[in-house]
């Protein structure tokens, strides 16, 4: 979201607030990345700032710099949980940024139900913008699971992998989470994956991508998916129906047997094909253009 903002001519630096291996800023995309421990004063570079933007824990500290300095400050909210909405509530946002209808229309319901909350000035949706060329490629002959803890779903993952032995399964470790790591001879386990090269050491290893997730506000991995083409089997959390649409294949999340049927409907080359027809025209309906002109014109307006 911030890369069109670059593009526009607009100087963006992000500043980290949890500790990593770097110390010193660097730059990635054009936009500067300022890491915590390089003991460098956020409060002191916040004033010179036109805009303000931040999401989940950070949202109480930035908005009230921010306040402070008379700076417009802008909340983006991808998670469903109450204190997300409280948070942006006593933020005095000028603009709140939804990643989804759904989460849009829950944040209605929240403001409703609690009318001591101040809604924001105004609030756009922009769906997490992919690029179909930065992940479009040949689909594998995998059948993935990104993130292998239980709330992605990580135990149907293995039940479907021992139920189907003659089928080959790719784990990818996920940045979070408690990881449940199997033992069987179809599932092949890779460490966690940088955006820059899930393309390459995921998706095009990846025939079918499975989505048994708890809560999903969106899911991102399965839209990066369908850039390829590779049929996404999900549970239909409001995110990810809406994300996937006809484009994707509903099962829930506790009837294994269902998952299993479909993976075998999929081995159907014919089956296959006409499953990877309907994700590509998904992730044509989803290019991001018109998300990110929007987004771009309400922060220049601010």
């Amino acid at each position: 979201m911030l890369r069109p903002l670059v593009v526009r001519g607009h100087e963006v630096t992000v500043w980290l607030s949890r500790y990593g291996k770097a110390r010193d800023p660097y730059s990635i995309d054009g936009i500067g990345v300022v890491p915590l421990a390089s003991r460098l004063d956020f409060g002191a570079a916040i004033r010179h700032a036109d805009v303000v933007i931040s999401q989940y824990e950070n949202v109480p500290a930035a908005a009230a710099l921010a306040r402070g300095y008379g700076i417009p400050f802008v909340g983006v909210a991808h998670n469903p949980a109450p204190i997300i909405f409280k948070n942006l509530a006593a933020a005095s946002c000028a603009l709140v940024v939804y990643n989804s209808l759904h989460l849009q229309a829950e944040a209605d319901a929240q403001f409703a139900e609690h009318p001591q909350w101040v809604r924001p000035a105004a609030s756009i949706v922009v769906r997490p913008p992919v690029f179909t060329e930065d992940y479009a490629t040949v689909p594998g002959d995998r059948i993935t699971l990104v993130n292998c803890n239980p709330a992605k779903g990580a135990r149907v993952f293995w039940e479907l992998a021992r139920r189907l032995p003659g089928h080959h399964f790719l784990a990818v470790e996920g940045a979070y989470g408690q990881q449940i790591k199997g033992d069987l001879p179809n599932v092949e386990w890779i460490s966690q994956v940088p955006g820059g090269r899930m393309r390459d050491e995921v998706y095009a290893r990846t025939r079918v991508l499975l989505m048994p997730s708890a809560v999903e506000s969106w899911g991102r991995v399965a839209v990066e998916a369908l850039a390829s083409g590779i049929p996404v089997i999900a549970n239909p959390t409001p995110g990810l129906a809406e994300a996937l649409a006809d484009g994707g294949i509903f099962c829930e999340a506790s009837d294994v047997d269902a998952w299993e049927a479909t993976i075998r409907t999929l081995d159907n080359p014919a089956e296959w094909q006409a499953a990877s027809g309907r994700a590509r025209q998904r992730s044509k309906e989803l290019d991001p253009t018109e998300d990110l002109a929007r987004w771009v014109e309400a922060i220049e307006a601010l």
